[in-house]
């Protein structure tokens, strides 16, 4: 059985989300997030620069949250998740699932750095604001892109859309904004699919 190692809000949410989706057995182990554990040569041989999530397939541990999904749409998807490869869909499924972590997620990251590694007293409201800038510019394109589909490729769900909620989850956090209505029905959307709502939730 697969088993994820996990801590609740972060971005093991997209491979839970993926599993419930494909009807994959998978056990969640809950991690000590705290910055000395995530140190330790024991969770170092799992994620090498400390992070989550990990997951463990047999004698296979990976880590990289859009790795895994990718993975488990490869081993255990049958095709669902995801368009035929090589395809023009498939290449457009590739292009927003790396949006969704590369280009959209990284600002929102720069925001809990910065809070995390600056002391209150001497955190810059300038510095976040870029970062919320430009996670808003990210909201904009998505916004236009989503204007007249339910979905990132027109009417079918895929993985691409799993990436992307996680990020559209963590800007309502981090760079909440109402301006962007394409984009909200979007994310209300997505959180009717209940492995959505089962990934939101698990471990807490």
């Amino acid at each position: 059985m697969i088993k994820l190692y996990h801590v609740p809000g972060t971005r093991g949410i997209r491979v839970i989300w993926a599993m419930e989706e494909l009807g994959i057995p998978y056990e969640i182990e809950l991690i000590d997030f705290s910055a000395e554990y995530r140190e330790t040569p024991e969770w170092r041989s799992k994620n090498p620069v400390g992070k989550v999530p990990a997951m463990e397939d047999g004698d296979l541990t990976i880590f990289e949250s859009g790795a895994m999904v990718q993975y488990l749409l490869d081993k255990y998807g049958e095709g669902r998740l995801q368009p035929v490869p090589g395809s023009d869909d498939h290449a457009r499924y590739l292009q927003w699932s790396w949006f969704a972590e590369s280009t959209f997620a990284r600002p929102l990251g720069e925001i809990v750095n910065h809070r995390r590694a600056i002391p209150e007293a001497f955190q810059s409201e300038r510095s976040i604001n870029e970062m919320q800038q430009r996670a808003h510019t990210c909201l904009e394109a998505l916004d236009q892109h989503i204007a007249n589909q339910p979905y990132l490729l027109g009417d079918s769900f895929s993985a691409a859309d799993i990436m992307m909620g996680y990020s559209l989850y963590i800007c309502d956090l981090l760079a909440p904004t109402d301006k962007y209505k394409n984009s909200a029905r979007y994310w209300e959307h997505l959180q009717t699919h209940s492995g959505c709502r089962i990934a939101l939730t698990a471990g807490r």
